[in-house]
């Protein structure tokens, strides 16, 4: 299990670390759009498809790639290694190191010898190691690890670097950026002409032609694989492509999702041995020795042979996956992350590559929110694998207090008497407000930077039956799934949902037998209470006696669409679970769709502005239907605020386990909601509605917050 306490730490200092908030929290600001500009007049997912692809191919044929490039290599006078473990390819390299008699090395950035432990070994031995790209080189005067995949020293400011290279020059350097690049140039100069051996990373190799090809951009990365009497190369299976013709796709999405370029600065490519000029003066020229280790360990193996994670070797090592992250944002590398790979994709690398351990420690960090998914070059699933890895792990190690937890909530009948009896005993915390704006001891967490809501004092459950609905000639009937926060905290979302079906002619119901949706326990992994919530509803809705079920909550619809998952084909649950699967709709997605859509309102002028749920938009692909139900509301002005779709850093369980974290996200939500200067922020999400009310109560945020379902029944003049 992970050390929750050391994590807790990390985090704590993360966060307090004013420079590593600025830079990154800027940076992580400013490329979303830059990303998007630097697609201009590109179909971003028609290169990511052909990247899954490319990709796909080569991790299924990658005997036949590893065979092809060997043959090709050598044909033009390179050396091939392939090592079936990273420590066999370290001492592989050490021999040669020493049959070259090699006394000093340069580097252009190579993840994969990071894994191998390169520079330590290599120095131990008595080799001089130098990295030579910028960002690598700072970290390593730190003797510290990169805190980014593409940008290794991205938590730094010139500041720091001045310091660094002050006490490594003895020569005073001031913090100007462009004087620092001269000073690393300077620095290196001397290294690259002196140098035995260039070592690089590959960005591709090529199968059909044996080449390997690196993009960078600064000229260290082209100088490192021509000074140097021998080059070599050291990269994993994943890297393989099979032509040149299927890396140009690689090509249009790396620069592009990395560093938002439309492309870098070099793009070089090296296919087998050369000559190299070993006395300018004479125009001397000697062959130059060309070396491919390729790493075939244990841990890509069980990559390719897993189906759950295969997937991975899509991964074109863009970076964008972390750009976007608002957990990353906020921590960082080094706590998400190992002390080789970084961010999301670096959790399911570390996982496989680099330490079990510390993927385990890490995992929790990722919010769900698929941001990550949205951006990724190779179309990777990488919050499902997160989740995957999260499912493993509760197996193997099961939490006694979460499982208490989560089996208490699965118990529907006990969970419900649990609500009714806190509906009660919470008097003492709200003193007579709608919110809990405190909680004692070790729940002081979840209270950090917001408010909770009330438990409503009659459950909409208990409510319904007194509900009139007056629908003439009904066109069909709904069942409603409140799940917990519509049935027990907001019971005015349910009843507008109610009242805006009637509206366009539909029958509500709401089956009594209804439990949780079973989300939190996906979010936590507990695969076997997500079961058993699902064999609940499916038996309480009972979906074959409907037209429709709707929900107003997109991770409870993602949820029950999600059931058929939880059983085999032989199962006679699996056809009831595809059932309600395919008649659960999100409320604004059905609103709309059988009519809600109508120029009606009470003209009396209100300024909205919407907040995306991160299921509703990336899960569901719901983005446009409410902004155009809010837009044709008379009286409603609709206004979009910044980062609309990013995070409000509630995710479930996540605003409790990482409170942290959660806060800070939502601080950021609060902040540009505020600026839009909104009298009502609409939502679709009531965990949203929860962690963004409470962030407006907790900071004196004078902003409704309210489903588009109320808005809209309000306006209409419905309730």
């Amino acid at each position: 299990m992970a050390n929750t306490e050391e994590l807790k730490l990390e985090i704590n200092k993360a966060i307090d670390n004013s420079t590593l908030g600025r830079t990154l929290g800027t940076f992580c600001k400013t490329y979303p759009q830059k990303r998007i500009n630097s697609y201009d007049n590109l179909d971003f997912k028609e290169i990511q498809e052909k990247n899954k692809e490319v990709k796909a191919y080569a991790a299924k044929h990658v005997d036949e790639m590893i065979e092809k490039f060997t043959q090709n290599c050598e044909k033009r006078g390179g050396h091939v290694f392939v090592a079936k473990s990273q420590k066999e390819a370290m001492e592989w390299i050490r021999k040669l190191v020493k049959e070259k008699d090699i006394k000093s090395i340069v580097k252009s950035k190579s993840m994969a010898s990071e894994e191998l432990g390169f520079n330590h070994i290599l120095s131990d031995d008595g080799v001089d190691v130098q990295e030579t790209d910028l960002g690598e080189f700072i970290i390593a005067l730190r003797k510290d690890s990169p805190v980014h995949m593409v940008m290794p020293a991205l938590h730094l400011n010139k500041e720091q670097v001045a310091d660094l290279f002050t006490d490594y020059t003895k020569e005073k350097n001031e913090p100007i950026i462009a004087e620092e690049v001269k000073t690393s140039r300077k620095v290196m100069r001397d290294k690259f002409i002196k140098a035995d051996m260039g070592l690089s990373g590959a960005n591709v190799a090529v199968a059909e032609t044996g080449t390997v090809f690196t993009m960078t951009n600064e000229g260290n990365g082209r100088m490192v694989g021509t000074l140097p009497k021998t080059h070599l190369y050291v990269f994993g299976i994943e890297k393989f492509v099979n032509s040149i013709s299927d890396a140009r796709w690689i090509f249009k999405a790396l620069p592009r999702n990395g560093t938002a370029q439309k492309m870098t600065t070099y793009l070089s490519m090296y296919t087998g041995a050369c000559e190299v000029v070993s006395d300018k003066e004479n125009d001397t020229k000697e062959k130059k020795d060309f070396y491919c280790v390729i790493i075939d360990d244990p841990g890509r193996r069980e990559i390719l042979a897993d189906e759950n994670y295969s997937e991975i070797f899509n991964c074109i090592r863009c970076g964008a996956c972390l750009d976007v992250c608002p957990a990353f944002a906020l921590v960082g590398g080094h706590v998400f992350g190992s002390n080789v790979y970084t961010g999301g994709i670096g959790t399911l690398l570390t996982n496989f590559l680099v330490s079990e351990q510390r993927a385990k420690e890490i995992q929790g960090i990722c919010l769900q929110c698929g941001r990550c998914n949205e951006v990724c070059g190779g179309g990777l699933d990488i919050s499902g694998m997160i989740m995957k890895l999260r499912e493993e792990d509760v197996e193997k190690n099961p939490d006694a207090v979460k499982k208490f937890a989560l089996d208490a909530v699965t118990d529907r009948k006990l969970f419900h008497s649990l609500l009714r009896i806190a509906s009660v005993a919470q008097d003492a915390f709200t003193k007579g407000q709608p919110m809990i704006r405190h909680l004692p001891m070790f729940l002081s967490g979840v209270t950090k930077g917001k408010s909770l809501p009330a438990i409503a004092k009659v459950p909409f459950r208990d409510i319904f039956p007194t509900i009139e609905q007056k629908v003439e000639n009904p066109k069909g009937t709904i069942a409603l799934f409140a799940g917990c926060l519509l049935d027990f905290v907001y019971v005015d979302t349910a009843r507008a949902v109610i009242a805006d079906l009637n509206s366009i002619g539909y029958k509500v119901e709401f089956p009594m037998g209804q439990a949780c949706c079973g989300c939190p326990a996906s979010n936590m992994g507990d695969v076997e209470n997500a079961k058993k919530e699902a064999e609940i509803n499916i038996e309480a809705m009972d979906a074959e006696k409907y037209d429709y079920v709707v929900t107003a909550c997109p991770s409870c619809t993602h949820q029950l669409r999600s059931y058929e998952n939880f059983f085999d084909d032989k199962d006679p649950m699996k056809e009831r679970a595809q059932e309600i699967g395919r008649k659960t709709f999100d409320f604004c997605k059905l609103f709309y769709d059988l009519g809600g859509l109508t120029d009606q309102g009470d003209d009396k002028e209100i300024k909205v502005t919407y907040h995306d749920s991160c299921h509703l938009k990336r899960t569901l692909g719901i983005y446009q239907e409410p902004r155009e139900l809010l837009a044709h509301t008379k009286g409603v002005e609709l206004v979009e605020m910044a980062d609309s779709d990013q995070c409000c850093g509630f995710g479930g369980s996540y605003s409790v386990l990482y409170p942290e974290i959660s806060s800070k996200i939502l601080e950021n939500k609060v902040n540009n909601a505020n600026e839009t200067k909104a009298d009502v922020l609409a939502i679709d999400c009531p965990g949203c509605m929860m962690q963004i009310r409470g962030g407006f109560d907790a900071h004196g945020v004078d902003m409704k917050v309210k489903h588009t379902a109320e808005i809209i029944a309000e306006k209409r003049g419905l309730i």
